[in-house]
């Protein structure tokens, strides 16, 4: 596994193992933020899911979550 440095926590660590989506957002996210971020996305996300009781079929729920992972990570505005 690749060290990067990390765009959200500004560290060099371990590259996640693999690209999460195949859209620009998951290569932006391979590309920029480290294993140990992506891990901590992952627990908020689960708990956005449970939360709001999305259906990860529905088109809308998607985006919600793409949304909030690409504020979570970049720090960028929802759309």
């Amino acid at each position: 596994m690749a060290n990067i440095a990390c765009v959200r926590c500004g560290e060099t660590r371990g590259q996640m193992p693999f690209r999460p989506f195949p859209n620009e957002l998951g290569r932006r996210a391979y590309d920029e933020i480290c294993n140990v971020c992506w891990s901590e996305w992952l627990k908020l996300q689960q708990q956005l899911i449970n939360h709001y009781g999305l259906n990860l079929r529905d088109e809308r729920s998607k985006e919600f979550l793409f949304g909030q992972m690409e504020q979570f990570l970049f720090g960028t505005p929802t759309a």
